[in-house]
């Protein structure tokens, strides 16, 4: 076993290691290769967890920045982010990361996680990559029921930037498919099934089944296709890999019953706004600590959040704010915004692991957008917090580059949370001051 394994407990024989449930008051024991009959083995630590939140729509550009001439741990927190005062030394804010490709105002969520350039193919008006949480999510994801979790807001592209579905894009740059209410995710993270394991087991030996035919199908004419054709079926016996890789892991769940978390889980009812992203934070801190999943991303609704708060304009028309009513619109959902995450990070720091530590200790949480104000794609809104990448935190850092990569942050997120890629997207290197003590 390696550190990347489940948090569980074994009792080994000489010819069987046995599981047992989480013992917290065993806490965790260093870890041994070998071990005499009887004995207790653990991992060193609790696993590393990611979470990408994606607000959609830009921010008040004049107040949600800090001011660039106090950089450091002396900076002034700006009064609509003062929610966030509580945890400002567990917090950092960076200004000056961009995405060299994203020319579209419109498409705020789309790139946000990716950095793709959409014209990169000739004769295409749409692709794009991989994003970041799904590159990190084939480290984390290994050992947990879901490799990573989706969450969205309700009605595909809500937030008028880009398609809609979630902020995850898989290896062939196809968007993958998000929940898209607090009730769809506590059914697919918590719901026991009540179908029967037998009938479970054909229905995905079926699914494996169509997809030899239709593999078989594809292959047959591969020979035929022109060179445009035949990257387009790469395409697609990538993603039918992805699917055969998601149903060798469901089958292997089958039969291991969901765990729920400590603290008493009901069905969410009806939610909207700032209810709805508050039973979604609450959701993605009970799927940690069953460990049911280490990495999430969730795309927040944006309407919805500030008709919540009372508006009766459009997340759009608020964006395109001056003074008056749409500024104070901006202003008012800023401030939401910065009341969850606090009452987020609260949770996450309330909740402890086996070893004492809290889930926020291990947890990289990226918070922001590609869109900065209106349709201006320079400085995006980027606000990280926790333990997890190993950053010093509590820091206003501005890059010197105003074009800095905003790829830079996400290969930082990957490398200082243990996952050792060379390189992701257009980034020109790690942000060394994230690291420096």
């Amino acid at each position: 076993m390696s550190n990347t394994n489940s948090r569980r407990t074994f009792l080994r024989s000489s010819t069987a290691a046995i599981a047992l449930p989480f013992l917290p008051s065993l806490g965790f024991q260093p870890f041994a290769n070998t071990a005499s009959a009887g004995s207790i083995i653990t991992n060193a630590a609790p696993p590393k967890r990611m979470v990408f939140l994606g607000m959609g729509f830009g921010v008040t550009a004049d107040r949600w920045y800090p001011d660039t001439a106090t950089v450091g741990e002396n900076y002034e927190l700006p009064k609509i982010l003062k929610p966030l005062k509580k945890h400002k030394k567990d917090i950092t804010i960076i200004q000056n990361l961009m995405h060299q490709y994203s020319a579209d105002g419109h498409a705020g969520s789309t790139f946000w996680l990716t950095g793709a350039n959409r014209y990169a193919i000739p004769g295409q008006s749409f692709h794009n990559t991989v994003s970041v949480d799904q590159v990190a999510a084939e480290a984390l994801g290994k050992k947990t029921r879901f490799t990573s979790i989706q969450l969205t807001a309700k009605g595909a592209g809500e937030d008028g930037h880009g398609p809609g579905s979630s902020l995850a894009w898989n290896r062939s740059g196809k968007p993958v498919a998000g929940l898209d209410t607090p009730v769809a995710a506590f059914h697919k993270m918590f719901s026991k099934d009540s179908t029967p394991l037998a009938q479970r087991q054909k229905i995905l030996n079926e699914q494996r089944s169509v997809l030899d035919t239709v593999m078989s199908d594809a292959k047959s004419i591969e020979r035929k296709l022109n060179r445009t054709d035949n990257q387009k079926l790469d395409e697609y016996f990538q993603s039918v890999r992805e699917i055969e890789v998601r149903l060798s892991k469901e089958e292997k769940w089958l039969g291991i019953e969901k765990k729920t978390p400590k603290a008493k889980l009901k069905e969410p009812g009806d939610l909207e706004g700032v209810a709805e992203i508050r039973m979604m934070y609450d959701l993605m801190v009970a799927a940690m600590q069953v460990d049911a999943s280490r990495v999430f991303t969730y795309r927040m609704p944006a309407n919805r959040m500030i008709q919540s708060q009372g508006a009766t304009m459009s997340a759009h028309s608020m964006s395109h704010y001056s003074e008056g009513e749409r500024r104070t619109v901006s202003e008012k959902r800023d401030t939401g915004h910065a009341k969850l995450l606090s009452e987020f990070f609260d949770k996450l720091k309330a909740s402890k692991e086996p070893d004492g530590s809290s889930l926020f200790d291990h947890c990289a949480v990226s918070f922001g957008t590609n869109l900065s104000s209106v349709h201006t794609l320079k400085n995006c809104p980027t606000l990280i917090a926790g333990g997890g990448a190993g950053f010093r935190q509590g820091r206003h850092l501005v890059m010197d580059d105003p074009k800095t990569p905003l790829c830079n942050l996400w290969l930082s997120v990957l490398r200082g949370s243990g996952i050792n890629v060379d390189s992701f997207g257009d980034a020109t290197g790690v942000i060394e001051d994230l690291f420096q003590l």
